[in-house]
């Protein structure tokens, strides 16, 4: 078990295909006692019914990213039931549909904007508030976030959402710096291509999945439990001398010239 005994927060649950629920079963499976996330009324009563599968009295709590109010609300109610934290996943990303079509070159002022702050800013506002929080465990904590190999490489359709990663990749490398004298490690996974509700977005993502499973080294897509656990080992002690880190979860695809 090994997140036994430890309190973590899972932000951006949509549904039982999001990475975020991956992520969730996985660390509960190991023990982890968890607070859920979703945006919006919308989505509540899904994700409160799949908190509602899980050990260890899972709660399932609203919280908007992209408002500092919203953010500030969420941290009130989790500091009525958790003391403090010791891990959480950041699994939230977000661009218009529309800013995925056609040319990056073509992307919209308000659509960057967009996409910097709910993909990228919000890794930053979550750990501002999770760190004094972090700091009150007995082993400091553990912070992790989905990236994908499109903020490194070219995806063709990925385009404003790319650069955003590229951008949350880099906050990992800044906020393990700040955050690791306070021991607090920051790490990201990055997930080969997984249908979930934003992949949906994504035009022609069907061919995206299969150029993977046609080059990726072990000649097959990634499944999301494959993603869950291994979060799972950056969330624990086994990953206690890793930080600033980005471990691709992809078959090994990222290695690939060809």
């Amino acid at each position: 078990m090994l997140l036994s005994g430890k309190l973590g927060v899972i932000f951006g649950v949509a549904n039982k295909r999001s990475i975020a629920w991956a992520c969730a079963e996985a660390a509960a499976g190991q023990g982890a006692r968890l607070v859920l996330t979703y945006q919006g009324e919308r989505l509540a009563d899904g994700v409160r019914e799949l908190a509602t599968t899980l050990p260890h009295r899972a709660l399932a709590l609203p919280c908007d990213v992209a408002s500092d109010t919203s953010i500030d609300q969420f941290f009130a109610q989790l500091r009525d039931h958790f003391p403090h934290v010791d891990c959480a996943v950041h699994s939230i990303a977000y661009a218009k549909s529309e800013e995925l079509e056609g040319e990056y070159v073509r992307t919209s002022r308000d659509g960057f904007h967009m996409a910097q702050d709910i993909s990228c800013y919000s890794l930053t506002a979550l750990a501002q508030r999770l760190a004094p929080m972090m700091e009150r465990g007995h082993h400091g904590g553990s912070l992790v976030t989905m990236t994908y190999v499109g903020g490194d490489r070219v995806v063709p359709g990925y385009n404003v959402m790319g650069v955003a990663k590229a951008a949350l990749e880099s906050s990992v490398r800044y906020l393990a710096a700040d955050l690791g004298p306070r021991g607090i490690r920051v790490n990201a996974v990055s997930a080969g291509p997984l249908r979930t509700l934003a992949a949906s977005a994504i035009d022609d993502f069907g061919v995206m999945l299969d150029l993977h499973k046609e080059h990726a080294p072990l000649r097959r897509n990634i499944k999301a439990a494959e993603v869950g656990d291994a979060t799972v080992f950056l969330l624990s002690d086994l990953a206690r001398g890793v930080t600033g880190q980005i471990l691709f979860v992809d078959g090994g695809f990222n290695i690939m010239a060809l």
